[in-house]
């Protein structure tokens, strides 16, 4: 497997705007596993607010949200689609969200990167953001924020 470096990513300013903005977030591959990067960031995520779907072959509940095995059978509307499976797998998630439609935000976790498939969500109106974790970004950017207006 050959590593790509993100030559289609999003600042930290940009990252902000997609939080603030972002209500739904769907999660691909979260783990049941409360070991896995994917359940905590999923678990983080829904602490902090944001209305998180759980997409994941198997189970039918994670963390008390019903899974989902497509974004097709997703009735809300989904801001942003988290994805946590192989870069390989990348390109055919930004299919399901252009075929979705109304997905704004394309992230991809930490050592996944896909510039194809980058190219193609933004070619299509995503916002994107590779090689990054949701909630080490969202940690860093807003409880810095808490932090100063607490003072």
């Amino acid at each position: 497997m050959e590593c790509e470096f993100p030559t289609v990513n999003s600042d930290d300013e940009t990252i902000v705007k997609i939080f603030e903005d972002t209500k739904v977030i769907a999660i691909v591959g979260c783990s049941p596993n409360e070991q896995k990067d994917s359940h905590k960031v999923a678990k983080y995520l829904l602490e902090k607010g944001f209305i998180v779907i759980p997409m994941y072959p198997k189970e039918e509940e994670i963390l008390g949200q019903k899974v989902y095995r497509d974004l097709s059978e997703i009735e809300k509307d989904v801001d942003m689609v988290v994805v946590f499976r192989k870069p390989s797998a990348v390109l055919d998630i930004v299919q399901s969200c252009i075929k979705k439609g109304g997905v704004k935000y394309l992230w991809t976790q930490i050592g996944i990167v896909n510039n194809e498939a980058a190219k193609q969500a933004q070619e299509n109106g995503m916002t994107v953001v590779q090689n990054r974790c949701a909630m080490v970004e969202h940690k860093k950017l807003f409880e810095r924020v808490e932090r100063a207006t607490e003072v």
